[in-house]
């Protein structure tokens, strides 16, 4: 049976009665409003004795202008969906309970976190360390799961788990699409019928600059300029970028070399949906 908690003690009694079992375990991060693509980390996190899955809308990574408010919240039914998945244990804290009244220590970030979604959402990273410290902290877990669809979060991750020391290994997940090929979102509930049509473009923009790699372009901005013009020409979307850049340091690029992220940001209506590709080439 899966066991719901609340307090910051609570999970830490818990998993201490497991380390003193020697058991592992796996830390699923998350915002709650649960589909498959968090079902896969989940599950992927079944290499591990036991699995803790964070439910825990961060007020700290939200602009003062973006969904904080909005965001789709559903306790009852991400219970359900940790427990198809196989998870030991949600950790669903009140904002209470991660940030006292007078809270004033933040992590913070600079290189990976200047271009892409760090650029266009000021202080959103930082808000993502902080928590994901603090996750961390809280849960000590031996292995914690992120998506590749946030590939910038996930690049972030990984830097401050080796900067800081946590011990913890990062291990990044495909992303899951629909069968039409838009990556899955929390955020895809926002859509309108026309507009949920009109965002499968991006896929198929991100799925057109990847093939034109495999053909040979190695010239990252022509892949570009091509990627943005499928996406321009569908009338509901508005880019906010599709860019290039190192998969590691999140430093744009211009040659297609190593391993180089493509990623895009694009509204669609007044939706904000990211999606990406990573190519590898020596």
């Amino acid at each position: 049976m899966i066991q719901l908690v609340k307090t910051v003690e609570e999970v830490r009694e818990i998993v201490s009665q497991w380390r003193k079992q020697g058991l592992k375990v796996g830390l699923v991060p998350t915002m709650g409003y649960l589909h498959e693509g968090h079902q896969s980390l989940i599950k992927r996190s079944g290499e591990n004795d036991k699995t803790v899955v964070s439910v825990f809308v961060n007020p700290i990574q939200f602009g003062p202008n973006e969904d904080f408010a909005s965001y789709p919240r559903d306790i009852e039914r991400d219970i359900k969906k940790c427990e198809e998945a196989g998870a030991d244990l949600v950790f669903a804290p009140e904002a209470s309970e991660m940030y006292a009244g007078d809270f004033s220590t933040y992590v913070d970030m600079t290189g990976p976190t200047d271009e892409l979604c760090g650029l266009r959402r000021p202080g959103h990273f930082r808000g993502v360390c902080t928590v994901v410290s603090k996750l961390f902290n809280i849960v000590l877990p031996d292995r914690a799961y992120f998506g590749q669809k946030d590939a910038q979060q996930l690049a972030v991750i990984r830097r401050m788990a080796r900067d800081l020391s946590f011990g913890i290994e990062i291990v990044g997940c495909p992303i899951i699409r629909e069968e039409d090929g838009l990556a899955k979102s929390s955020r895809n509930t926002y859509l309108s019928s026309d507009e949920r049509s009109a965002a499968t473009i991006i896929s198929k923009a991100l799925s057109m600059g990847e093939k034109l790699i495999e053909n040979g372009e190695i010239n990252a901005e022509t892949v570009l300029k091509a990627i943005t013009e499928k996406i321009e020409s569908e009338p509901l979307a508005r880019i906010d970028y599709v860019k290039a850049v190192d998969a590691d340091s999140i430093e744009p690029i211009q040659t297609i070399s190593g391993r180089v992220l493509f990623a895009a940001a694009v509204y669609i209506g007044k939706t904000r949906l990211i999606d990406n590709f990573i190519v590898e080439r020596n």
